[in-house]
């Protein structure tokens, strides 16, 4: 007899059948403009963060314009997408910032990166497994809801916790993989409000299925 698979080795080819091309759905070229990206993308959708950076990545052509832009036409630029005031803010400081102390390249660790305004954890560890393929788990409201539901962590951690049982429980190889697919199933299967519960192949683990 082969070995018994795991719970968590179960749930992460589920939903790799479900997901097996699942990665980042950010529009970018270079290291600044994906950190841009991810900033821009809090409290919104990815898609409507595209929107709004395929004409501010036509109007800015570097980090050095970003770091001289007059931050009333920031605003304007990005005002279609919630917090715009407070992103303009952070996006201005934080290429000044990589401008005079990080000539103008976007740093590669975690301890650099959080020190930028507007960049906490998830956001690092999002630009990190993208731009640098640097193993991370970013925890966000799709990996998190998914984590919960399926018992894999407990229902009142917070997101630095989540991503460090998400850790001990997967092999570095896959953290990146695990990213993005929980991404997916969370933002188009198991969703907030109307999870496909009838068709979903891990709702035996699932602590929360439907009525």
């Amino acid at each position: 007899m082969g070995k018994e698979i795991t719970k968590q080795e179960f749930i992460y080819t589920e939903v790799s059948k479900l997901f097996p091309n699942a990665k980042c759905e950010l529009n970018y070229y270079q290291d600044y403009e994906l950190l841009i990206a991810i900033m821009l993308s809090a409290q919104t959708t990815d898609i409507s963060v595209n929107k709004v950076t395929e004409t501010l990545f036509a109007k800015y052509h570097s980090i050095k314009d970003f770091a001289q832009a007059d931050i009333s036409d920031l605003e304007q630029d990005i005002k279609s997408i919630g917090l715009f005031r407070n992103k303009s803010k952070n996006l201005k400081k934080m290429a000044e910032i990589v401008v005079e102390d990080h000539n103008s390249k976007i740093p590669n660790t975690q301890e650099e990166l959080e020190q930028l305004p507007g960049v906490g954890r998830k956001t690092a560890n999002v630009f990190l497994a993208e731009y640098y393929h640097i193993p991370r788990i970013a925890v966000d409201t799709h990996v998190s809801r998914v984590s919960k539901r399926l018992g894999l962590v407990s229902d009142n951690d917070n997101p630095t916790k989540i991503e460090e049982k998400l850790k001990k429980l997967y092999d570095e190889s896959v953290w990146i993989s695990l990213h993005h697919k929980f991404i997916f199933f969370g933002r188009y299967f198991c969703k907030a409000k109307k999870p496909n519960c009838k068709e979903c192949p891990v709702k035996k683990y699932c602590k929360k299925p439907c009525l």
